[in-house]
Formats: C-alpha cells, sequence, structure tokens
C-alpha cells in the first residue's frame, strides 16, 4: 500500500475532510482542488527533493567569509516550494493564499518531508508569518508577512541563548528605545537589540531576498535594569536587511551576523546557526545595535511567540512522524526482497532448500508492524491535530471553544510521541536492514539521525512532559482534560457496538481510568516537585493512550468501509497496538501515582 493511499484513507475517509468545503471560508474548494495540491506538490516532493535528500546531508551547509554556501539543489527545491503556493494555502486570498484547510495543508505539506526534511520546506517561514498575521499590525502584516508569503523574505524564531538554552526566563538580549521618536516609525516601536542567538535554524543563506528574525529580547526599565523571569520578554521584528514602509529593501544591512554555523547530527541540509545581533559588524546608522520593531505589547514576548511554537511544534510532531514513514516503506521494501534464513521446523531443516525473504520471518513482521501502527498512527493524530485548528476556525462557538481546548492538552503529545515513537521506528528500520542499515548504502540511517533531533526540536522532550502534566491536564479546571475523556468515551462507545472491538474497547475504558486516577494521585498533596518527578513516564502513558483512541477510531472508520488488504492491515495494526503496546503503560503510571522520588532524589554524587 503507497502512502498515498494511507493519506487519503485518513484524509477522506476518517477525517472526512472533503465535507471542509460546506463551509463558507473553503466553498470554492472540492475534493478535486485537495486532489490538485496534493498532487502538485507529491510531484514536486518527488523530482524536487526525494533525489537530493544524501546530497544536501553530505554536502553540509559552509560559511565562505562573505554567505553561507549550499547546494544547487536547495535552491531550486525552495524555488518551486515558493511557486507551488503553499507557504501562503492556508491565507485569505487578499493576502495571495488560497483559503485551503489547514487539514489538507498539513496533508500536502507531508510529502515534502517524508522526501527530504533537512532541505526544509518553510515551516519556520509560515509560523513566523502566521504569528505576524496574528499579532503584529496592519503595516508589519503587509511588510513582512505578505512577502514571506510570497517567497520573497524567509523567517526565523530567535529564543535560545548560550547560556539560557530551554530557559526563557534567563535570556540576556535587551531592546532599548532606538531615539526619542522610536515611536513614530511606521513600522513599529523601533528598538536597538544588543545579544546572543542559538540554535537558529535558517539563520543565515542567500535562498531568499531578505531573513525576518523574531528575537525575544528584554526591554531594561528607566533604571537600566530588566524584569526577571519571563514577564520582562518582549517580541521584536529584526530584519536581516532593513527594508522601507513599502516592503523594500534599503540597500542598508541591519547589524546580525553569523558568528558560526553548528553541525548536527542530523537535518545537515538546514543551516543551524549562532546569530550576534547589535555587536557592530554591520553598524546601522543613528545609533548601536540591530534595529527591531516591537510586535504587540511589551512584556507580551512570549504570549506572542507561543503561537509560532505551538504551530511549530505540531509541524515538527509531522516532521518526525514522515521520517519514521519514510524509513518504514524503505525497511518494508527491502524486507520483501532480501532472502535469509529458512522457515522454522522441519522444512527450515534442509539446506538445500533455497532462502526465504526475511519479511517471512515473525520478528521482522513483527518489527515491520510496530512502525506501521507508530507512524500509521501518529499521521492519524497529526491529522486530527490540524483537523481541529480548521474547526477552531471555522467552526460554531461551541465547536471552536472545544477545538482549542482539545488542542492544548495534544500538542504536546502531537510534538512528543511521534518525536519517540517514530524514532524506534528508524531504529527498527535500520535492524531490519541488519548491518546494511548501519551503512550509508542505503537511507535509514540518515532517516534515524534526521529523527534524533526532533525529540529536542521545539521545546524537549521533558519540557512537554512538564507543560502536560503541570498545566495543561490542570487548565480550566480540567476541563480539557475532561472533553478529551469524553471523545474516547464516545470512541469507546461506538467500539462496543462490534464484537471484533470490543476487547478492545474494554481495554482503553481502563487506560483511561488508569491515567485519570494518576493524574490525581500525581497532584493529591499539592507539591509541584512530587506532582512532576515523573512527568515524562506519565506523558508516554498519557500519549499511548491517544495513540490506542486514534488507533481504534481508525478502526470503526475500516470495519465500515471496503473489505481490502489495507483495512485489513488497518485492523491488525489496532490489534497490535492493544496488545504490545498500551499494556506498557501500567509501569509508567505506577511511578506516576506512587510520586516515585527515586530519580529526583538520587545524590549527585553517586553517579
Amino acid at each position: 500500500m503507497s502512502y498515498r493511499q494511507t493519506l487519503e484513507f485518513l484524509l477522506y475517509q476518517w477525517l472526512d475532510a472533503e465535507t471542509l468545503s460546506q463551509r463558507t471560508r473553503f466553498a470554492d474548494h472540492s475534493r478535486e482542488t485537495f486532489d490538485a495540491v496534493l498532487e502538485t506538490c507529491e510531484r514536486i516532493a518527488r523530482e524536487k527533493y526525494a533525489p537530493f535528500n544524501r546530497t544536501v546531508d553530505t554536502e553540509e551547509p559552509r560559511f565562505d567569509g562573505e554567505k553561507v554556501i549550499l547546494p544547487q539543489a536547495t535552491y531550486e527545491a525552495q524555488k518551486a516550494y515558493a511557486a507551488s503556493g503553499m507557504l501562503s494555502a492556508a491565507q485569505d486570498y487578499e493576502m495571495g493564499g488560497m483559503q485551503l484547510p489547514y487539514t489538507v495543508e498539513a496533508a500536502a505539506n507531508s510529502f515534502f518531508a517524508m522526501a527530504s526534511v533537512s532541505i526544509g520546506s518553510g515551516l519556520l517561514t509560515a509560523g513566523n508569518a502566521n504569528l505576524l498575521m496574528a499579532h503584529g499590525t496592519p503595516l508589519q502584516k503587509d511588510v513582512f508577512a505578505k512577502n514571506e508569503f510570497a517567497g520573497r523574505f524567509s523567517g526565523t524564531m530567535c529564543l535560545s541563548e548560550p547560556q539560557a538554552g530551554s530557559s526563557l526566563s534567563d535570556i540576556a538580549t535587551r531592546a532599548v528605545p532606538d531615539g526619542d521618536d522610536f515611536a513614530s516609525d511606521p513600522l513599529g516601536p523601533r528598538y536597538r537589540l544588543k545579544g546572543n542567538k542559538m540554535w537558529i535554524s535558517a539563520g543565515e543563506h542567500e535562498l531568499t531576498e531578505n531573513i525576518i528574525h523574531l528575537v525575544l529580547a528584554k526591554i531594561p526599565g528607566a533604571d537600566g535594569k530588566t524584569i526577571p523571569g519571563t514577564r520582562g520578554i518582549s517580541l521584536f521584528i529584526v530584519p536581516k536587511k532593513l527594508v522601507d514602509a513599502q516592503g523594500h529593501l534599503t540597500g542598508e544591512r541591519n547589524d546580525v551576523a553569523l558568528a558560526g554555523l553548528n553541525h548536527k547530527c542530523g537535518w545537515r541540509g538546514t543551516t543551524n546557526t549562532l546569530l550576534n545581533f547589535g555587536e557592530g559588524k554591520y553598524p546601522v546608522r543613528g545609533g548601536a545595535g540591530a534595529v527591531g520593531y516591537l510586535v504587540g505589547e511589551p512584556g507580551q514576548g512570549l504570549r506572542c511567540m507561543f503561537h509560532m511554537m505551538n504551530e511549530a511544534r505540531i509541524g515538527i510532531g509531522m516532521a518526525a512522524t514522515m521520517l519514521g514513514m519514510a524509513g518504514y516503506h524503505a525497511s518494508l521494501d527491502y524486507a520483501k526482497n532480501r532472502p535469509q534464513g529458512r522457515p522454522i521446523g522441519p522444512a527450515g531443516k534442509d539446506a538445500t532448500q533455497g532462502q526465504i525473504r526475511i519479511i517471512e520471518h515473525a520478528d521482522v513482521k513483527r518489527m515491520l508492524l510496530a512502525q506501521k501502527a507508530y507512524c500509521e498512527g501518529a499521521l492519524a493524530l497529526d491529522l486530527y491535530c490540524a483537523r481541529l485548528v480548521d474547526e477552531q476556525h471555522t467552526g460554531s462557538v461551541q465547536a471552536a471553544d472545544e477545538a482549542r481546548l482539545l488542542l492544548e492538552v495534544l500538542t504536546p503529545i502531537a510534538k512528543s510521541w511521534p518525536s519517540e515513537w517514530c524514532l524506534e521506528a528508524n531504529s527498527l528500520a535500520i535492524q531490519i536492514h541488519g548491518g546494511y542499515g548501519y551503512t550509508r548504502d542505503f537511507p535509514v540511517e540518515q532517516y534515524w539521525r534526521d529523527n534524533r533531533l526532533n525529540m529536542i526540536h521545539e521545546g524537549t522532550h521533558g519540557i512537554q512532559a512538564l507543560d502536560l502534566l503541570g498545566r495543561k491536564v490542570l487548565m480550566e479546571n480540567g476541563s480539557g482534560l475532561a472533553l478529551l475523556a469524553d471523545r474516547i468515551g464516545t470512541t469507546i462507545d461506538r467500539a462496543r457496538q462490534h464484537p471484533e472491538l470490543l476487547e478492545f474497547a474494554d481495554q482503553l475504558e481502563l487506560a483511561l481510568q488508569q491515567v485519570g486516577a494518576a493524574t490525581r494521585a500525581a497532584w493529591s498533596t499539592g507539591q509541584p516537585t512530587e506532582a512532576l518527578a515523573n512527568a515524562v513516564p506519565y506523558m508516554q502513558a498519557f500519549g499511548h493512550t491517544v495513540l490506542a483512541w486514534i488507533w481504534l477510531d481508525v478502526a470503526l472508520t475500516a470495519l465500515g468501509a471496503a473489505s481490502d488488504v489495507a483495512n485489513q492491515g488497518r485492523l491488525l495494526a489496532t490489534r497490535f497496538f492493544f496488545r504490545y503496546e498500551l499494556p506498557k503503560i501500567g509501569a509508567w503510571l505506577n511511578v506516576v501515582q506512587a510520586r516515585d522520588l527515586t530519580c529526583a532524589d538520587f545524590p549527585e554524587e553517586a553517579f
């Protein structure tokens, strides 16, 4: 079964995405236009991305002292992607967009992640522009966001600093008003920034006319001191090259300089940078520091940035999913064609008989089935979250609010679960290839290296876990968790109408009860130190419960569809997940429920 068939089943039969065209915003669309978008993206990914995945891995970005050098294939891919209109696919017509449902946009973009994730397909540029659409002034939208959507400019997010990492409360980049008339600039209140930012993906290149950095910094008070913690963080637009109020380049370089390139295990085709802001390499007339324009209100930078971070987290979940999917399809093809060994039993003792293909071995089938369960389940989760985005924007008032709540709870899972378990799928793909999998003669080792970043990308695994157990399941008096439980309960009730699924319905109900009990037990003392000591095991159990729900819901659709080998595969993958994966949550939740402090209390000297 091809990936396209899997995608279309989830999109049209499970999520019923075609009905979105009945909504006013999407009224110009139909199944035909959705399919045309998928076809275009699949073709560009096949022609401009996939053939060069190894090229961008081996020809890493380098700096010649003046500019970053990238393979020509990267320029061609960037040009083709921008020309496709996918950067602005979900935007209003007035912004040059297609008013495409985000569900379809996410599905279409999945082809690029599968073909070559490190060439990139505009994830940060689109997220940057979408943030400005939500929090920028009309002119900031017109000058910066519109040019990003058109592919003329690209965008980044600049959060981390060498001394702060994920601890954003400790950032030291400062922004001071640029003269007495700083508030009169038509592009927004104008500041001068000084500081250093680390791990900036696509922070320096020549792929576009300009790079628009969204930078977190602190504005000092009259006493020269900044507000401690995250309350003092503001957000600024800092273009690499200065522009006028019409979006034209002025010819003056902003004081943003490349301090160095980071060389990572994977995603080698994407430049990853350390940037210096305002340190004098490219001095701007009228003062010292890089010119930046305030977005939103002072002190509200982190709230604004979370708009981009949450979108990026779902995007990283999709990237992790598609890397797992690429490894799954590669190892499936290898297993079907690689002869090795003989059957277990009397027939296998006859050495004169020919070898069997490795897919005929039960353990290889186990590894393939695990990959299928992880990757297709993660894809379903990603698309479900994308469908919630459309519901939040175009549904009724109640449906939109419910979608918002569900997204709050599910976003940490949509990012973390694929990044952990689709990485495991990549590991299994290497195992199926045997010694060959560990060589560069086959692509699966690169898929693993590329995917290893995603447990760190856009908030580490531990940060997602703290967000889930420390905030999301508690917010609004637990209403998001209660709503999710209600949705899961509805699927359980439907599954109980089918004898083939009754066993799984009972298992999922028990798992849901266990997660609820562990959540209450974790917080029973009201002590965050105790409650959050095992946040990652909690998130693992929570995620497996969510994926069991997703698979059971998919199985219901498969049961009601044509009785073919593809749907048989979905039903068997559901069985695999419930019998091999869901039972794992007991061990994870035991330490959560007991508020076990083995890890938290372990003395440093004992390591």
